[in-house]
């Protein structure tokens, strides 16, 4: 009996329980919720910067160029002529700059 009395009074550290919890909700902070919210906004800022000419992609994978905007929809031409309008939030990249490229555009220059 006496050493069941001394487990019991042995209790556990409450303070070291809140820091544990504490230590952890850092890590998802700067490790998971942090970069996230980092990244939705430079996505934001991307799709609030597209211009009239500029060449993107879809998140479907369709290519095409901007002719037209509104507020939440673009109106996108295809390499074929075809028109159609999207939303905004389906754009996945822009394709004008040098950083994607248009692979097209080499593959023809290659030949």
């Amino acid at each position: 009996m006496h050493s069941f009395l001394l487990q019991a009074q042995g209790g556990t550290d409450i303070t070291g329980m809140i820091m544990m919890f504490v230590l952890v909700g850092g890590v998802f902070y700067f490790f998971m919720i942090r970069p996230q919210s980092k990244k939705a906004k430079a996505q934001k800022n991307f799709r609030e910067s597209l211009k009239k000419g500029d060449k993107v992609v879809t998140i479907g994978g369709i290519h095409g160029r901007i002719k037209d905007q509104n507020d939440s929809t673009i109106m996108l031409e295809t390499d074929g002529g075809a028109k159609m309008r999207i939303e905004k939030s389906a754009i996945s990249m822009e394709m004008s700059s040098g950083d994607g490229g248009d692979a097209s555009a080499e593959i023809e220059q290659n030949k």
